[in-house]
């Protein structure tokens, strides 16, 4: 579905992201995590073909992204940031109907078609009681729901969604996730996700990528990726990694380690021991 090689992207004279690879197949729900200011949105935006990559090759079904032109590219995928606005009197049906304008040309009009798959999005995203709701009137739970209505009615193959629980709550926040998961299982379709949230992350991801200082630190399964190790090394936060029959594991952090040094070995803690709970 996706191939990611050895790509490198730059802002004002500086690599951001540095000789990243990676795949990921058709179905696969990939969750992108490390700290802040690590490259993360970069990536996703680069992915999306929003912001030009200086080197490598992303291929996206054995095409290269660079060739593949932007409303062609707009109904393969489709990508949703942290916070999204819309006029105030917007409706939810009107911000849905959006999602069809990279499938119609200039000219033509929203047909049956067109209204058929509005209204199964909306519905497929339990908003069908809120489609003559304005948009501005929801909560943040209801408004990302619409949001994602929007880039269901797309058709996308591939749904990018960058910090999508940020601003929720947490009952909001398993909702908006349980609504992906559940969009992923029954329609089969590709998600990345960047989460700032280890347990999420664990729980609604097939694999996991993580970046820091704008390179690929680890890239697998929840089970390989969530280590005591990696999230020492890369949070400098001391853990415990919980692991549940056949559940993801489970990630309980214990101490941020105010001793912790970095070295061309990579993290090491100068006073050698664990550090007590806060």
């Amino acid at each position: 579905m996706l191939q990611v090689d050895s790509v490198y992207i730059r802002y004002d004279k500086q690599d951001i992201v540095k000789d990243c690879s990676f795949s990921l197949n058709e179905g696969e729900i990939l969750s992108i995590i490390g700290p802040n200011g690590s490259g993360k949105s970069t990536l996703l935006k680069a992915i999306s073909g929003f912001i030009p990559y200086r080197d490598g090759t992303i291929l996206l079904e054995g095409k290269p992204l660079k060739s593949i032109h932007k409303k062609q590219l707009a109904r393969q995928m489709c990508i949703l940031s942290q916070k999204n606005d819309v006029p105030n009197d917007m409706t939810v049906e009107e911000l849905v109907t959006y999602g069809r304008y990279p499938h119609k040309k200039w000219y033509e009009k929203i047909n049956k078609e067109d209204t058929d798959i509005i209204s199964w999005a909306i519905e497929k995203t339990h908003l069908t009681d809120y489609r003559d709701r304005t948009v501005s009137s929801l909560s943040g739970g209801e408004s990302q729901r619409v949001w994602i209505a929007m880039a269901l009615a797309q058709r996308p193959k591939l749904l990018l969604l960058d910090e999508p629980t940020t601003y929720l709550d947490i009952s909001h926040q398993h909702e908006v996730l349980e609504l992906v998961k559940e969009l992923n299982e029954e329609m089969n379709m590709t998600v990345i996700m960047v989460l700032h949230d280890l347990n999420q992350a664990s729980r609604y991801s097939d694999k996991i990528l993580v970046i820091q200082h704008g390179e690929k630190q680890m890239y697998g399964t929840s089970k390989e990726v969530m280590t005591e190790n990696m999230i020492r090394d890369v949070y400098h936060m001391d853990a415990e990694v919980q692991h549940v029959q056949e559940e993801n594991p489970r990630i309980h952090l214990i101490c941020s380690c105010k001793h912790l040094k970095e070295n061309e070995r990579g993290t090491y803690c100068e006073k050698e021991y664990r550090c007590s709970k806060i």
